[in-house]
């Protein structure tokens, strides 16, 4: 069995917008495999998930963009909803986060939308990736290869970017994502 103890793993999301089960599903994930899930947010407080265009519950911010340490991760979950990834990509310390995980080589998942931040953060060239169809044209003009797949995991890198495309996906993208971020403890 794959274990996470002793781990610590971020979740970055906007204030508002994200896919709810796009959260929830990753972060019980590495909860039952023993990792402790951080909540990191561009502002204190709360923040609002949605069920696709619907508000539904909230949670509790454990820290800011800003007083986020990439040290401190294994690696770092972006989930989706449309507004989510939208709303981080206009963050400067947002897509900065992104950037020194992938420059770190801390592995990220990303399902949905939330690839459109690795677009931003220009973390996309000469990778193959998958998410919501609507997301290829500007992953492919970012310099991504585009594939129409449940799970894609891609190393050609200096992280590895674990990409899905939709809820359906969740059992496998969380499997993966587990199984990636148990690696740094073997490598670390």
């Amino acid at each position: 069995m794959v274990t996470l103890q002793g781990l610590t793993v971020a979740f970055l999301v906007a204030r508002q917008g994200v896919e709810q089960v796009e959260l929830t599903g990753p972060w019980q994930a590495v909860r039952e495999a023993g990792g402790t899930p951080r909540l990191i947010s561009t502002g204190p407080g709360r923040i609002q998930a949605f069920r696709h265009l619907d508000r539904a519950d909230t949670f509790a911010v454990d820290e800011t963009v800003e007083e986020a340490d990439v040290e401190r991760y294994a690696g770092l979950v972006l989930p989706g909803g449309v507004a989510n990834p939208d709303f981080l990509r206009l963050d400067r310390a947002a897509v900065d986060l992104v950037r020194e995980f992938v420059h770190r080589g801390k592995p990220i998942a990303a399902i949905c939308h939330a690839p459109w931040l690795l677009v931003e953060a220009d973390v996309v060239r000469g990778r193959t990736l998958t998410s919501w169809p609507s997301l290829r044209t500007d992953l492919v003009n970012a310099g991504a290869d585009w594939v129409d797949e449940e799970l894609r995991s891609c190393a050609e890198g200096p992280n590895t970017l674990i990409t899905s495309r939709k809820p359906a996906d969740l059992p496998l993208f969380e499997d993966a994502l587990v199984t990636e971020f148990a690696k740094g403890r073997r490598s670390g």
